[in-house]
Protein backbone atom coordinates (compact mmCIF):
# COMPACT_ATOMS: atom_id res chain seq x y z
CA UNK A 1 0.00 0.00 0.00
CA UNK A 2 1.62 3.27 -0.84
CA UNK A 3 2.01 5.85 1.75
CA UNK A 4 1.32 9.26 0.03
CA UNK A 5 -1.35 9.04 -2.72
CA UNK A 6 -1.27 12.05 -4.69
CA UNK A 7 -4.28 12.65 -7.22
CA UNK A 8 -4.07 15.74 -9.73
CA UNK A 9 -7.89 16.57 -10.29
CA UNK A 10 -9.52 19.90 -12.09
CA UNK A 11 -11.78 21.95 -10.09
CA UNK A 12 -13.71 25.20 -11.51
CA UNK A 13 -13.13 27.95 -9.48
CA UNK A 14 -16.43 30.12 -8.92
CA UNK A 15 -15.83 33.53 -8.92
CA UNK A 16 -18.58 36.77 -9.11
CA UNK A 17 -16.35 38.20 -12.10
CA UNK A 18 -14.94 37.75 -14.64
CA UNK A 19 -17.10 34.10 -13.65
CA UNK A 20 -15.98 30.49 -13.36
CA UNK A 21 -12.88 29.34 -14.74
CA UNK A 22 -10.97 25.82 -14.07
CA UNK A 23 -7.66 25.19 -12.63
CA UNK A 24 -5.48 22.45 -11.56
CA UNK A 25 -5.47 21.09 -8.09
CA UNK A 26 -4.25 17.95 -6.30
CA UNK A 27 -5.43 16.20 -3.65
CA UNK A 28 -2.93 14.87 -1.42
CA UNK A 29 -3.25 11.76 1.49
CA UNK A 30 -0.53 10.38 3.85
CA UNK A 31 -0.78 7.32 5.90
CA UNK A 32 1.01 8.96 9.12
CA UNK A 33 -1.59 11.41 8.85
CA UNK A 34 -4.83 9.18 8.50
CA UNK A 35 -7.71 11.41 9.65
CA UNK A 36 -6.40 14.37 7.27
CA UNK A 37 -6.97 14.64 3.66
CA UNK A 38 -5.30 17.90 1.81
CA UNK A 39 -6.13 20.12 -1.81
CA UNK A 40 -3.46 22.14 -3.05
CA UNK A 41 -3.94 25.38 -5.27
CA UNK A 42 -1.50 26.98 -8.12
CA UNK A 43 -0.42 30.20 -7.01
CA UNK A 44 -1.88 32.02 -9.88
CA UNK A 45 -5.51 31.15 -8.23
CA UNK A 46 -4.69 33.08 -5.36
CA UNK A 47 -5.11 37.07 -4.14
CA UNK A 48 -1.15 37.15 -2.78
CA UNK A 49 0.51 34.81 -5.43
CA UNK A 50 1.23 31.99 -3.18
CA UNK A 51 0.15 28.55 -3.49
CA UNK A 52 -2.95 27.78 -1.06
CA UNK A 53 -3.23 24.51 0.90
CA UNK A 54 -6.32 23.45 2.92
CA UNK A 55 -6.29 20.34 5.06
CA UNK A 56 -9.29 18.93 6.42
CA UNK A 57 -10.79 15.60 7.83
CA UNK A 58 -11.37 12.55 5.34
CA UNK A 59 -14.71 11.78 6.59
CA UNK A 60 -16.05 15.15 5.86
CA UNK A 61 -14.93 14.96 2.14
CA UNK A 62 -16.44 11.34 2.22
CA UNK A 63 -19.90 12.99 4.44
CA UNK A 64 -20.11 15.66 1.99
CA UNK A 65 -20.64 13.39 -1.01
CA UNK A 66 -23.31 12.41 0.38
CA UNK A 67 -25.27 15.53 1.63
CA UNK A 68 -24.13 18.67 3.05
CA UNK A 69 -20.80 18.41 5.57
CA UNK A 70 -19.20 21.01 7.55
CA UNK A 71 -19.89 24.11 9.70
CA UNK A 72 -16.12 25.44 10.00
CA UNK A 73 -13.64 26.50 7.49
CA UNK A 74 -14.08 24.26 5.36
CA UNK A 75 -17.62 22.72 3.97
CA UNK A 76 -18.53 20.17 1.37
CA UNK A 77 -21.72 19.41 -0.45
CA UNK A 78 -22.91 17.75 -3.25
CA UNK A 79 -24.21 19.87 -6.54
CA UNK A 80 -26.21 17.64 -8.60
CA UNK A 81 -24.98 14.06 -9.34
CA UNK A 82 -21.30 14.67 -11.40
CA UNK A 83 -19.98 17.59 -8.71
CA UNK A 84 -19.11 18.33 -5.37
CA UNK A 85 -18.31 21.75 -3.87
CA UNK A 86 -15.69 22.66 -1.46
CA UNK A 87 -16.09 25.92 0.34
CA UNK A 88 -13.10 27.15 2.32
CA UNK A 89 -13.87 29.97 4.53
CA UNK A 90 -11.72 32.42 5.65
CA UNK A 91 -11.49 36.01 7.21
CA UNK A 92 -12.07 37.73 4.18
CA UNK A 93 -14.48 36.18 2.69
CA UNK A 94 -15.53 32.26 0.78
CA UNK A 95 -13.98 30.63 -2.26
CA UNK A 96 -15.49 27.93 -3.68
CA UNK A 97 -14.64 25.20 -6.23
CA UNK A 98 -16.77 22.30 -7.81
CA UNK A 99 -14.96 18.94 -8.42
CA UNK A 100 -16.36 15.97 -10.49
CA UNK A 101 -17.82 13.38 -7.59
CA UNK A 102 -16.18 10.77 -9.44
CA UNK A 103 -12.65 12.40 -9.03
CA UNK A 104 -13.36 12.32 -5.21
CA UNK A 105 -14.54 9.08 -4.92
CA UNK A 106 -12.20 7.66 -6.57
CA UNK A 107 -9.73 9.56 -4.70
CA UNK A 108 -11.24 8.49 -1.34
CA UNK A 109 -11.23 4.89 -2.18
CA UNK A 110 -7.70 5.17 -2.79
CA UNK A 111 -6.75 6.33 0.79
CA UNK A 112 -9.79 3.69 2.19
CA UNK A 113 -7.41 1.18 0.57
CA UNK A 114 -4.69 2.67 2.01
CA UNK A 115 -6.23 2.87 5.55
CA UNK A 116 -9.54 1.54 6.19
CA UNK A 117 -11.81 3.47 8.18
CA UNK A 118 -12.05 2.87 11.86
CA UNK A 119 -8.02 1.73 11.43
CA UNK A 120 -6.84 5.31 11.42
CA UNK A 121 -5.30 5.04 15.17
CA UNK A 122 -3.21 2.64 13.99
CA UNK A 123 -1.75 4.39 11.45
CA UNK A 124 -0.59 7.44 13.57
CA UNK A 125 2.56 8.56 14.73
CA UNK A 126 2.11 10.40 17.70
CA UNK A 127 5.60 10.26 19.25
CA UNK A 128 7.10 11.86 15.95
CA UNK A 129 3.85 14.42 15.96
CA UNK A 130 4.92 15.28 19.62
CA UNK A 131 8.55 15.85 18.74
CA UNK A 132 7.92 17.79 15.54
CA UNK A 133 5.50 19.78 17.95
CA UNK A 134 8.09 20.39 20.16
CA UNK A 135 10.83 21.04 17.98
CA UNK A 136 12.61 17.79 18.61
CA UNK A 137 12.30 16.53 14.85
Amino acid sequence: MPSVIDQAVQVRLIATAPGSHTVPAVLHYHRADPLAVRISFPPEISLDGAAVDWAFARELLAEGLRSPAGTGDVRVRPLGRERTVLEFHVEDGVAMVQVRTDDLRRFLDRTYRSVPAGSEQQHMDVDSGLAELLGEA
